[in-house]
């Protein structure tokens, strides 16, 4: 699976910003229609010793959840360390992961943010871009917005609000936890997003996609 739109990754952070500014007109809100057979989770995890990345993408049956395959990429960062622009340090070696991957998905999970970003265009709306299919932005934190807690109960959500615009969602997964923080990617509606986090977390906090891209990485750090 190969990214179908590409630009240069080694560009200096002026030109990181205008071009998100100008990719992030290309994000659909809307659900493509597309059945989901297969599910990826994609996450980045920085090493302790030489501070390599080291990118992870799993594919889940939809339904089951149970893991079809995954890869891994080892890389070094070549973009600095700078809040907004993660996708720029992260993105190469997911790609490449995914360059990897026979099963091709229908959605990816990222570990990271969507339109809940200052300039609508997190990591989660950059990869759907580049490989035009549905991404969603499943965040453990809060980047930006304001948002009032929702009910302790499973499936409850509050709208994220940034200047008056609601870029994402503030989702129980499961009763009296943490809530995440969903945003659409790419291709998506955020309610279809809110709806897929919650089939894809039927146990945990985080969804399968992320807990097991999660573990994949520490596992090949050597911390798993």
């Amino acid at each position: 699976m190969k990214a179908l739109l590409k630009h240069s990754w080694n560009i200096s952070e002026q030109d990181a910003i205008q071009l998100q500014q100008q990719l992030a007109l290309q994000v659909i809100h809307e659900d493509c229609g597309t059945p989901v057979e297969y599910v990826a989770g994609v996450d980045v995890a920085y090493s302790k010793h030489n501070g390599n990345l080291v990118a992870a993408v799993v594919i889940l049956n939809a339904d089951s959840l149970e893991l079809v395959e995954s890869a891994t990429v080892e890389d070094t960062a070549a973009f600095p360390y700078i809040p907004g622009l993660f996708s720029f340090r992260e993105l190469p070696p997911v790609i490449k992961a995914f360059e990897n991957i026979k099963t091709t998905p229908q959605l990816v999970v990222c570990d990271g943010q969507g339109l809940a970003h200052p300039r609508r265009f997190g990591l989660a709306s950059h990869l759907g871009v580049l490989l035009d299919i549905s991404t969603i932005g499943c965040g453990k934190t809060r980047l930006i917005g304001d948002f009032t807690e929702p009910d302790l109960k499973r499936g409850s959500y509050a709208p994220l609000v940034d200047h008056g615009e609601e870029i994402g969602s503030v989702l129980r997964t499961q009763e009296g936890v943490k809530p995440i923080f969903v945003s659409v990617g790419h291709r998506i509606s955020l309610a279809a997003a809110r709806e897929w986090i919650l089939k894809l977390a039927p146990r945990y906090r985080l969804p399968e996609t992320t807990r097991q891209a999660d573990h994949l990485v520490k596992t090949v750090l050597g911390r798993g």
